[in-house]
């Protein structure tokens, strides 16, 4: 990384996440889960287009023809371009009342992978995938599905849950969506005074995996043996996920969230000297 990760965007988030860069609009799209909205901001003209959302949003993505696909609390939607509800593709399977969609990610093919996240903590969360068969569940007894990255060759899926402090990387069938064979990628070690934990991540053009560390105040960036390659800086607690955009996806842009002082909300973005790897859209009929 070329530069310190600093503030672009004071944009006041209870919980950022979900920063996907739609290379044909040139945007950075991200969400406010608590806070519900949509978010849209243009890094060359600082534009900033807000969307109310009735419900908790935990991930989004654009999709073919236009609008979005979203992981909401009751389930999977497609939503418009001002993130109107126009036709849920799935309901949520598990009880809404404790679990809401949380990290999601579209593979090569145009599938939306999602998890869920248990407020209960009581393992009941689980990873799906959703395709015209429908929503099938990947893995399941997961606290807080997260981390969702695939390798460039999109035959590795990385997956983290969170309060467990371990990324599980899986066996990828493209052609089906299949995940097969998971192992340990990375597991941390949290201690006293360091409580960091994998949250949400990206993937660059060498295979190395990035991963926020909430409430740790840093992303790590890791080869795709697992081993750890670089730490960067974050200046708030509690920095949510990483995405690759701009100029030859070539700026690294960061969420984070509010922590128990009132810092964080804002985006973050910094010149690296990899770049990531372009996002792939939601296509409904494959």
């Amino acid at each position: 990384m070329s530069g310190k990760l600093e503030l672009i965007l004071d944009a006041g988030c209870q919980l950022g996440e979900s920063p996907v860069w739609c290379l044909q609009r040139e945007l950075l799209l991200f969400v406010d889960i608590s806070g519900r909205r949509l978010l849209k901001f243009n890094p060359a003209s600082r534009a900033l287009e807000s969307y109310a959302i009735e419900e908790d949003i935990g991930c989004v993505a654009p999709s073919k023809g236009g609008g979005f696909v979203a992981g909401l609390r009751s389930g999977i939607w497609l939503l418009n371009e001002q993130g109107e509800k126009q036709r849920m593709l799935a309901a949520n399977p598990e009880d809404s009342q404790v679990s809401r969609f949380n990290d999601g990610r579209i593979d090569c093919a145009g599938r939306f992978l999602a998890g869920t996240l248990d407020e209960g903590k009581a393992s009941r969360a689980a990873l799906y995938r959703y395709d015209r068969r429908g929503l099938i569940r990947l893995t399941d007894e997961l606290i807080t599905s997260n981390g969702l990255a695939f390798s460039p060759d999109g035959r590795t899926l990385y997956h983290s849950d969170t309060p467990r402090f371990v990324v599980n990387r899986y066996d990828y069938d493209a052609s089906s969506g299949a995940a097969q064979n998971r192992r340990v990628f990375v597991e941390l070690k949290p201690t006293a005074s360091d409580r960091g934990r994998p949250d949400g991540a990206a993937v660059d053009a060498q295979g190395c995996y990035w991963t926020a560390l909430y409430e740790g105040g840093r992303v790590q960036r890791y080869d795709p043996e697992g081993r750890l390659m670089s730490e960067h800086a974050v200046p708030v607690r509690n920095p949510t996920m990483p995405a690759f955009g701009g100029l030859g996806l070539k700026t690294l842009f960061v969420t984070t969230a509010r922590d128990a002082a009132g810092s964080g909300g804002g985006l973050y973005a910094a010149e690296v000297d990899v770049p990531g790897l372009a996002t792939f859209v939601f296509d409904p009929t494959v």
